[in-house]
């Protein structure tokens, strides 16, 4: 059984990336999370770009682990707000996780544009590197719009204020199976299932 280390201490990110691998029928990988390892300085995203944090960080853990690692940088581009919080999505109402001070800030922030401007896309860059010194990274977006106020238990950060292009749900309203087929994280864990495969 090969060992891959996801990059992350989120457990909702870990169950997903296993769901993932069991519909792309993939065996033969055991994903571990940052809580299976010992701990190991993890350096502060300061990358310009999702694609630079997300290959820092699985760098990184190669580093510290000597296993393949993945791992991900994700957030909100809104239109509006010219593509902003982007990669300060976490951290955008100034402390870092605090998803509903986030999303209060985002709707604060969109108060007066009307439904035709609140266009918005999730974006994840996900990166694979291994201890021989391979990197792939890999982009996914999952365009909607914003609602005005949040909805649904599901999922996290801003999931509760997107609707997807074509569906009147939130992100937080869609169970998950649903989300993995169509989010931003789900197409690009599905990317790098090749490169997963070849580890094998």
């Amino acid at each position: 059984m090969t060992k891959v280390l996801l990059a992350s201490r989120n457990a909702k990110k870990l169950a997903e990336l296993r769901r993932i691998l069991v519909a792309e029928q993939v065996s033969g990988i055991e994903v571990l999370g940052l809580d299976a390892v010992p701990p190991f300085p993890e350096a502060p995203e300061t990358g310009a770009t999702f694609e630079e944090n997300a290959a820092a960080k699985a760098r990184d853990a190669v580093a510290a682990t000597g296993l393949p690692a993945i791992a991900d940088d994700s957030g909100l581009a809104v239109d509006a707000l010219n593509a902003m919080p982007g990669v300060l999505s976490a951290r955008w109402s100034g402390r870092h996780g605090d998803d509903l001070a986030n999303v209060a800030l985002v709707l604060a922030q969109l108060g007066d544009v009307p439904e035709e401007r609140r266009g918005a896309a999730f974006v994840c860059a996900a990166a694979l590197a291994t201890p021989a010194g391979a990197q792939t990274v890999v982009r996914a977006e999952w365009r909607g719009s914003l609602t005005r106020s949040p909805r649904g238990g599901n999922g996290f950060g801003y999931d509760p204020i997107f609707v997807p292009d074509g569906d009147t749900r939130t992100s937080a309203e869609l169970d998950p199976a649903e989300k993995d087929a169509l989010s931003h994280r789900g197409n690009a864990l599905r990317l790098l299932v090749p490169h997963l495969r070849g580890l094998v």
